[in-house]
């Protein structure tokens, strides 16, 4: 049996996003920006795209702005957004972290509780002057754990500052319209919820300042060149329309796939896992092994289990979660870390077969 348990790193394209995608590759590969008939019928894709995900949001459409993906959208907001210096949670993604010292202000991080929430008074006591931005994610994309956003909004306005808040990880389990409502910005990833690759979306309340990041256009109402990709945006809406239609289903089946694993990995295991992080979103369990971590990953994937250590975009460095040493772990600890999440395709039998798995990596009798 092979089993993904790695849907917080990417998700399978839907059946309805493809089918809402094929006529736009095959007739809508006119530039969006043409003035002919192939440009119009383009530009006529987008805007009814950017309709509908700003009505999906709460928003106005022309707070919703077309990225490349959540990476280019988080590093947008934290180099651009507001004025000032920044300040971001420590559990951020690399993508928002690493544009940190690009801002022209620059900025500094905030701490975080050993149970991997972010609180108002980790804000409030590290806040300057200077301060015009705080970035803290929804959903963390490694433990799950989904942070007090309004309460953490609230903190920023009453300073003067303006609030963004990474939801990439979030699309799939929260409330968007709730969040985006308490939020100066936001940012979505199309393929963590069944849509293409390579589209995702900044939204940017109107009067908050913001610079361009890519220039060369006059795409994006001046503010990101680049031709759009008509085809990737038209799946994009039709994924987050999916989500939000099927959120509470995906909640409960994914919770019942999860307790299920945990159960049963704690029946086999015992006291040879850590189940990191609090207030976690239904469809992602992080699990600190005793014993296993690095080995463990290619010990699973030989037996046909995808999981990973964390952020898929630093599987490859051998490096502690940056996470997980926020919230105080040891570098080993942070190294012995294993992220699995679920989603609507994810079945109980194979669910079963991966909590067996994982303990028979671990030398443990299934049977145990």
């Amino acid at each position: 049996m092979n089993v993904y348990l790695d849907y917080a790193a990417s998700s399978p394209l839907l059946d309805d996003v493809l089918e809402r995608m094929l006529p736009v590759l095959r007739e809508g590969f006119g530039n969006a920006d043409s003035l002919h008939a192939y440009g119009r019928k383009a530009a006529e894709y987008i805007t009814d795209a950017r309709d509908g995900i700003a009505a999906l949001l709460g928003v106005l459409p022309s707070e919703v702005y077309f990225t490349s993906g959540g990476t280019e959208a988080d590093q947008w907001a934290v180099r651009c957004m507001g004025k000032g210096s920044a300040l971001l949670s420590p559990i951020e993604h690399a993508a928002a972290l690493s544009a940190l010292p690009l801002r022209e202000k620059g900025g500094r991080v905030c701490t975080v509780g050993r149970d991997g929430i972010v609180r108002k008074t980790d804000l409030e006591g590290t806040m300057s002057e200077g301060d015009g931005l705080v970035c803290v994610m929804a959903v963390n994309n490694e433990t799950g754990s989904r942070q007090p956003v309004s309460e953490l909004a609230d903190a920023a306005h009453a300073h003067g500052a303006y609030f963004f808040s990474d939801c990439v990880q979030a699309a799939c389990s929260q409330d968007l319209k709730e969040i985006a409502a308490v939020c100066d910005g936001i940012s979505l990833s199309a393929h963590k919820i069944g849509g293409p690759k390579g589209v995702g979306a900044l939204i940017v309340k109107k009067g908050v300042p913001l610079r361009p990041l890519i220039a060369g256009g006059e795409q994006e109402r001046g503010l990101r060149g680049g031709t759009l990709n008509v085809a990737g945006i038209v799946g994009f809406f039709c994924a987050l329309e999916n989500a939000v239609k099927k959120r509470e289903l995906f909640c409960a089946h994914t919770l019942a796939l999860r307790t299920l694993f945990e159960e049963k990995l704690t029946a086999l295991l015992g006291h040879g896992i850590v189940i990191d992080g609090e207030n976690r979103a239904p469809n992602i369990s992080h699990i600190t092994f005793l014993d296993g971590g690095e080995a463990l990953l290619n010990l699973l994937d030989l037996k046909g289990v995808a999981a990973s250590g964390g952020a898929a975009c630093s599987a490859h460095a051998a490096l502690p979660s940056h996470v997980l040493t926020a919230m105080g772990r040891t570098e080993g600890e942070a190294k012995r870390g294993v992220r699995f999440s679920f989603g609507m395709q994810t079945t109980e039998a194979e669910t079963l077969f991966a909590a067996e798995t994982v303990a028979a990596c671990l030398g443990i009798d299934k049977k145990a």
